[in-house]
């Protein structure tokens, strides 16, 4: 074994105690690399990375790459179809080339939806691959199936996918929100109220407190954005909630992972220059940092590259890979964040958790005290300390009993207040239990007006086909009226010239009788 063999050996078993807080650093890789690519999608599972995908020089790639984080080794796996069809298709790829697609761990397998391909039909394919057989097919889907495209967020929310956004294969943007429930394997429309996130593709998405959907940046065919935006997965209702801290350049093609309540965002940029910061969002206080920069040309700031978080020895790290800035990579680099304070939530906290949150630290405080009056007892008793320092203990527990009396007072004013919030939300939830009803009855009688009106306008069209009848018979009748008028008339002048006619003859038989006589 050379000299220059033995060094890789000692970085690589040795890479996590060179690594600084909040810097990024290249792993020493040994042995071959994959090809570089961006626009792949990327998981790990087990201290393994799976690199999945991608785009390179303009064609789409369908290998599946596994990057050994205990040895620092890549190597690739070859799928196995789970169904003759593949062979009887004449298939000689099992998973077709993608890029831009989604990819989310479920359990013991891999999850595939969306992205750009050849291959694909008209709707959203999910593809599944089995990690310990290496078995890949497509998973069964019903329901109301989105459109395929790419581009597209996916994110894992218990047991449902949910999917934002993207881009068809007509160039048409999207902003629809569709959940896949992995249970039942059927795909929903959400019908979000408020203001959405203008249609864009490219963006990044993550879930708080199983809670909320964040949105950040993406861009559309002409704009690139760093707007936020958060989709209550409880109400479904959309906000634009005001940020703090720094400023955030717009970007699309970043990548994002959470760990705790932090939100880092790696590269990104708008087709001009890449994102050299990697940000942070406090998910809780809505406040954004810049933990730690790259040179504008580095690696890091690219568009189009994956970042996870793999833990090794119970500690997290950041791992990233690939990317596009001009030049494709396929470095593996990791980041080991720096520990940040929790820090009470902003918006996502009710008024009524924030007062049970207090008296939670006011218990815990109280507690301390206690503990703190027992262990001055048994200082008392034992007499090994000086007056002096006796005299200032004193002072000491007296100050410390003053603010246990104030901090019991502020516990008992944090639970009447919590009993008030408790009643307004009885209050709250009987009148919406009364609106409920009364809604109910108001749609009952609406769909009973409804079907009157229909009966209505029913009743209306017969009678107007009656009324048009009725029209046509008054004419006929007009008409026949008519002909019996000129009728009645040819019979009066007919009966008229008979009697004239009868008189005549009469009046020349009497005469002729006379002249006789």
């Amino acid at each position: 074994m050379g000299t220059e063999e033995i060094k890789k050996d000692v970085n690589a078993s040795n890479w996590q105690t060179d690594l600084a807080y909040d810097q990024w650093k290249a792993l020493p890789v040994s042995g071959p690399r994959p090809p570089a690519r961006y626009k792949h999608a990327a998981v790990v599972v087990d201290e393994k990375l799976y690199i999945i995908g991608g785009s390179r020089n303009g064609r789409h790639l369908s290998d599946v790459q596994v990057f050994d984080f205990r040895n620092l080794l890549w190597s690739n796996i070859k799928l196995k179809p789970n169904s003759d069809k593949f062979e009887d298709s004449g298939l000689q790829e099992v998973l077709p080339a993608i890029s831009a697609h989604n990819m989310v761990k479920w359990g013991n397998k891999i999850l595939l939806l969306g992205g750009n391909s050849k291959k694909l039909s008209d709707k959203i394919i999910v593809w599944v691959i089995d990690l310990e057989t290496h078995l890949c097919g497509i998973l069964e889907t019903s329901g109301k199936v989105p459109v395929a495209r790419g581009g597209q967020s996916t994110t894992l929310v218990g047991s449902r996918l949910i999917m934002f956004g993207g881009e068809d294969r007509s160039r048409r943007l999207w902003n629809d929100v569709n959940i896949l429930d992995l249970e039942t394997m059927t795909w929903d429309v959400v019908e979000a109220m408020q203001t959405p996130p203008a249609p864009r593709f490219d963006h990044t998405a993550a879930v708080h407190a199983e809670h909320y959907l964040l949105i950040f940046g993406g861009c559309s065919h002409d704009s690139f954005f760093n707007d936020l935006h958060v989709l209550d997965l409880q109400t479904m209702e959309w906000s634009q909630p005001q940020v703090q801290g720094e400023l955030v350049t717009p970007r699309a093609g970043h990548a994002g992972i959470t760990i705790d309540e932090n939100w880092y965002i790696v590269g990104g940029g708008d087709n001009k220059n890449g994102c050299p910061e990697t940000l942070v969002l406090n998910m809780s206080k809505l406040v954004w940092s810049v933990p730690t920069s790259v040179k504008h040309r580095d690696a890091l700031a690219s568009e189009g590259l994956s970042v996870c978080s793999v833990t090794i020895d119970g500690k997290k790290h950041l791992v990233a890979f690939g990317g596009y800035n001009g030049n494709y990579s396929n470095e593996v680099f990791v980041m080991m964040p720096k520990p940040r304070d929790s820090l009470q939530p902003k918006i996502f906290q009710s008024p009524a958790a924030a007062a049970a949150a207090a008296s939670v630290t006011a218990a815990y405080a109280l507690t301390k005290i206690d503990k703190l009056d027992f262990k001055t007892a048994e200082l008392n008793s034992k007499g090994t300390e000086n007056h002096h320092y006796e005299q200032d203990f004193t002072i000491d527990l007296e100050t410390l009993t003053e603010e246990k009396s104030v901090l019991e007072l502020s516990l008992s004013e944090v639970k009447t207040e919590n009993s008030r919030l408790g009643q307004e939300i009885e209050e709250v939830n009987n009148t919406h239990a009364e609106l409920s009803k009364e809604l109910h009855s108001v749609q009952g009688q609406l769909i009973a007006e409804r079907s009157r009106c229909f009966k209505l306008e029913a009743q209306i069209s017969e009678l107007q086909k009656k009324l048009e009848s009725v029209q046509s018979i008054e004419d006929e009748v007009q008409a026949l009226r008519g002909q019996k008028s000129a009728l009645e008339q040819d019979m009066e002048l007919a009966s008229s010239a008979q009697r004239q006619g009868s008189g005549g003859v009469w009046r020349w038989i009497a005469g002729g009788g006379g002249s006789d006589a």
